[in-house]
Order: structure tokens, then C-alpha cells, then sequence
């Protein structure tokens, strides 16, 4: 696949200070640009009235090449979720959610197109990986939500609060571009979005030398294990890569993470019927986070299963996701059920994508009602 042209986005900002000299324009250009882009949200050149006009198409030609478009964009929750489809420049398919709630705004994006990991019950990981993306497709997924949101997308909502990177992709297998995407977030503006770390969630499904590596970088995000399943047996089948970093390492990792960093592990846990919901495997997993320590620094995050269509993975039995809960609360673990959002939409990450390209989705930029 080809690889997505250099953006300013991917540049750092000394990197940005050199590339705007070697373009033959005077330093102090480049804070006027990251200026326009990430304080004012303005992605035209050629509106850019502080730099000189004939600057101008010389900019935007170097520095902001066409990246991804939105091909299709549906909307649920009463308007409250919005869901896009990208067409990369080589004709792969990504997508983002923007989830509003009360007093916050959450995007979850994509770091790859497709996935590599081979998730049975995930629509992207049966879809295979095409490949990364760059650290500027990552972010062109905020800096779009932000537009949209500063446009009136969602009421009461102006820029994004939160990012998860829990869309299409393992964030730890494109572990430069996202590191790469984080420091823009987070790093203030007007050279990135002034984002705090501490409202972002980096997700795995257990990749155990990245997750190492990801508490070295001394940032204050958080992390989430895509668990799924507390033994071996049953993790081999639902997360492949556990052949290779089992259950016990994978905790220990974790584990490390939230010595090092001090921030609190969110255990992700997909519900899935007859599969992993029975009440020994709550059991199965309070021992094993009672077992690292001060298992406190654990948060087991319950998601019912959004199924793929056709697909045999299916969403717990109420009464069963009830009693998972209550042997983990009886043992002492912070347990939640996440909130379901779109599921009358291809709300599953991976759905909109595959229906994309599979032609059972137009090509649309309009939200559906």
C-alpha cells in the first residue's frame, strides 16, 4: 500500500522551524502556521491572512496534502454519536466515533487501516491490516471532530475532551505514529492541541514489549488492556497474539504500567455469550489482579458485545453479565458496564468500513437522521 505523503502534522516543531527555511521562508513562519492549523482549527491556506499571499500556495502545496476523505458519516444517539468512514488516498478504509455525554466530548480513532491481530469477534481484525497509518491521518480525525464540533455537529459541544485510541488498528503496532500523534495532542498550542494526556486512553490487546516501553515515555495517558478472557485456553482463541505474550504476562505488564506512571489500568472485558460470561471466570480473573500487588491500580470494564452480523460472537444474557458483576464486586474489583453507544447504526468497530467497501453503505458526507 502507499504510504501517505509527508503533512505538517507530522512534523515535531523544530522539525516544522527547519522545513519552513529550507522552503526559503523565515523561521518564525512555522508558529503562524501551526497557529492557523491547531489554534484556529483553519485547514485553508489559503485563508491564512498573516502570511503573505504568495506564501501561501507554497505552503499549502509543501505541507498539507489531501490525506483522507469522509465517505460516509452516520449518526445515533438521538445525534449525540457520530460515526465516519475515511478513504485513505490508497483506497483503504478507517473510521472514527465522536461520542458527546454531558460534560465531555470523546473521539475514538484509528491508527491502522485494518488490524493485524486476527480477533475473531472483531470485524476488523477478520478483515486483516492493510496498513498504519501516519501520525497525520491519526490526527486528521480530530482536527476534523473539532471542525465539526466548533460547526454546530453536536450542541453544547466545541472541541473534543477525550481520545481513545480503541478504533480500527493495535495502537501498539504503530507504536511511532501514535506516540507521534500524542505528543501533538497533548503538546500546547499553538504548536498542538493543548490536549491533556490524562484524557487519553492508549488500548492493546497485549503487545507486552510496546506496553513496557509505553511507561517509559513519562506521560500521564492512560492505558487499557483488551483482556477478554483471565485464562490462556480461551484467550489463545479470542486474542491470537496471547500465544505469544500470555494472560500472565500481559497483567504483569499492566501492572508495571500502573507502578510507573501512577495512573489506574482499565481492563476491557467484551462479554460475549457462552463464551467468556460465566461467573469462574470472574472468578478467575479477581484472583489474578489480587494476585499483582495493590490491585486497586485495576478497573475491569465490562462492554457488551456489539456483534458483527452473522457472526456466532454474540452479546451476553443480561442475567449473566449481572452475575459477572457481582462475583467481581464481591471480590473487591472496580467494576463498570460501559454505556452501549450506536447500535442501530454499524456501530461494531470495523462494521462501517467493511460495509463501505463492500458497497451495502453509499458514499455519503451527510449524517443520517
Amino acid at each position: 500500500m502507499k504510504k501517505a505523503p509527508l503533512h505538517w502534522m507530522d512534523l515535531d516543531i523544530d522539525e516544522r522551524k527547519n522545513a519552513v527555511v529550507e522552503l526559503g521562508l523565515p523561521k518564525f513562519r512555522a508558529a503562524q502556521i501551526s497557529n492557523n492549523w491547531f489554534g484556529r482549527l483553519n485547514s485553508d491556506p489559503d485563508s491564512w491572512t498573516d502570511l503573505p499571499k504568495e506564501m501561501r500556495a507554497k505552503v499549502s502545496d509543501k505541507f498539507f496534502p489531501n490525506l483522507m476523505e469522509p465517505v460516509s458519516t452516520q449518526s445515533a444517539d438521538g445525534g449525540q454519536t457520530v460515526k465516519v468512514a475515511w478513504r485513505g488516498l490508497d483506497g483503504s478504509i478507517v473510521e472514527s466515533v465522536l461520542m458527546a455525554y454531558p460534560n465531555r466530548v470523546t473521539l475514538c480513532i484509528s491508527s491502522e487501516a485494518g488490524c493485524g491481530m486476527g480477533c475473531p469477534f472483531c470485524a476488523t481484525g477478520q478483515g486483516g491490516l492493510q496498513r498504519n497509518l501516519s501520525t497525520a491521518e491519526i490526527l486528521q480525525q480530530l482536527m476534523v471532530a473539532n471542525q465539526q464540533l466548533e460547526e454546530g455537529l453536536i450542541p453544547g459541544h466545541n472541541r473534543v475532551s477525550n481520545i481513545v485510541f480503541m478504533g480500527m488498528g493495535e495502537p501498539m503496532a504503530n507504536y511511532k505514529a501514535v506516540m507521534g500523534a500524542i505528543h501533538a495532542m497533548t503538546t500546547s498550542k499553538p504548536d498542538g492541541f493543548g490536549m491533556s494526556a490524562r484524557g487519553i486512553t492508549v488500548s492493546t490487546v497485549g503487545l507486552v514489549p510496546k506496553m513496557l516501553q509505553l511507561a517509559e515515555e513519562g506521560m500521564q495517558f492512560n492505558l487499557a488492556l483488551s483482556l477478554h478472557a483471565p485464562d490462556d485456553e480461551l484467550r489463545d482463541e479470542l486474542i491470537p497474539i496471547n500465544k505469544r505474550y500470555g494472560v500472565d504476562a500481559t497483567l504483569n505488564a499492566a501492572w508495571n504500567f500502573a507502578k510507573v506512571t501512577g495512573r489506574r489500568v482499565s481492563i476491557e472485558y467484551a462479554m460475549m455469550r457462552d463464551i467468556n460470561d460465566q461467573a469462574w471466570r470472574a472468578d478467575m480473573l479477581a484472583k489474578k489482579l489480587h494476585a499483582r500487588g495493590d490491585w486497586g491500580w485495576f478497573h475491569v470494564n465490562l462492554i457488551p458485545l456489539n456483534p458483527t452480523p452473522g457472526s456466532k460472537w454474540t452479546a451476553s444474557r443480561k442475567s449473566d453479565e449481572k452475575a459477572f458483576i457481582e462475583h467481581l464486586e464481591r471480590s473487591g474489583v472496580p467494576t463498570t458496564m460501559r454505556e452501549t453507544r450506536g447500535r442501530e447504526i454499524d456501530g461494531a468497530c470495523g462494521q462501517l468500513a467493511a460495509a463501505v467497501r463492500e458497497g451495502r453503505v453509499q458514499p455519503s458526507t451527510q449524517a443520517s437522521k
